[in-house]
């Protein structure tokens, strides 16, 4: 009796769950269907993680390039999700061909209130693929300088010197100009400018400023530091210490240690940094 009873309460929830809600171009949608489409959709989510994970692994053990590292294992994630939600589409009933008719509603929708999202996500794509930045790049794009932390399918984050994240849209990486310091490597070249005294003996200048670059931390030997005479300025002998560093996360401060050391060296050999000069010429009328 109670078998019996168990089997007519199975199929009358069976029946209401098969029942049709609602139709999408005349494929009927049960909360059956639901359920399944929702069980996939998140397995598919799962198996896109794992598969990122795995992939990374894969490539960690290759040594490949951390940028390039991470655009592939973004776009296999992105190939998974795609054919995981085509699998849960065909699981509601849902084919490609019935999209068609939920085109020009989406191309409606994109035009009044998705571009940005649309155009955001399309130039995530572009920047994985081309790979003009990639993780790990120190970025300059508009007022904004720093390293790239992570590329996602709509905004890029940026990581400042001052430790603020920051989140950019993948647009402004193809629309605007783009400086990417690290796009040949991490070596990058630098230029200290300094004026000195008209009557300077030059050579002591030249042969200062070398000293001071092979001396100070960071600053490279090969390639090797170069000074060049820019100028006879205004009020000043123009030089110019061209060097090579290899973190340009802290440029700034092997910099500012170059202009410390330059001003102190300076002092002592007695070269003097001069003022801006002006002749006036005052005439006295009768």
């Amino acid at each position: 009796m109670s078998k019996g009873i168990e089997m007519t309460w199975l199929q009358t929830t069976f029946k209401y769950l098969s029942m049709p809600l609602f139709e999408i171009s005349g494929n009927k949608i049960s909360l059956i269907s639901i359920f399944l489409a929702v069980g996939v959709f998140f397995l598919t989510t799962t198996l896109a993680k794992m598969s990122e994970r795995f992939i990374e692994r894969i490539l960690i053990d290759k040594q490949i390039d951390s940028g390039v590292r991470g655009s592939i294992v973004r776009i296999s994630r992105y190939v998974v999700l795609f054919v995981g939600i085509l699998i849960t589409l065909d699981t509601v009933g849902i084919s490609l061909s019935s999209l068609a008719a939920l085109g020009a509603v989406l191309m409606v929708g994109i035009g009044f209130g998705l571009q940005n999202i649309t155009q955001n996500f399309i130039s995530g794509i572009i920047i994985l693929f081309e790979r003009p930045v990639k993780v790990g790049d120190f970025v300059h794009v508009k007022d904004i300088s720093g390293r790239v932390v992570e590329i996602g399918a709509r905004s890029t984050l940026i990581h400042t010197r001052d430790d603020v994240a920051i989140i950019v849209p993948n647009s402004q990486f193809i629309s605007e100009q783009v400086i990417n310091q690290s796009f040949t490597g991490e070596n990058m070249r630098m230029t200290v400018d300094v004026g000195v005294s008209y009557g300077s003996d030059t050579a002591k200048v030249k042969s200062v400023l070398l000293e001071v670059a092979s001396e100070t931390a960071g600053i490279l030997t090969d390639p090797a530091p170069k000074v060049f005479f820019e100028n006879f300025g205004d009020s000043s002998l123009d030089f110019s210490l061209a060097v090579w560093i290899n973190d340009i996360w802290d440029n700034r401060e092997t910099l500012s240690n170059v202009r410390l050391e330059i001003d102190r060296r300076f002092r002592e050999e007695g070269i003097s940094i001069p003022f801006p000069q002006r002749d006036i010429h005052i005439i006295k009328e009768a």
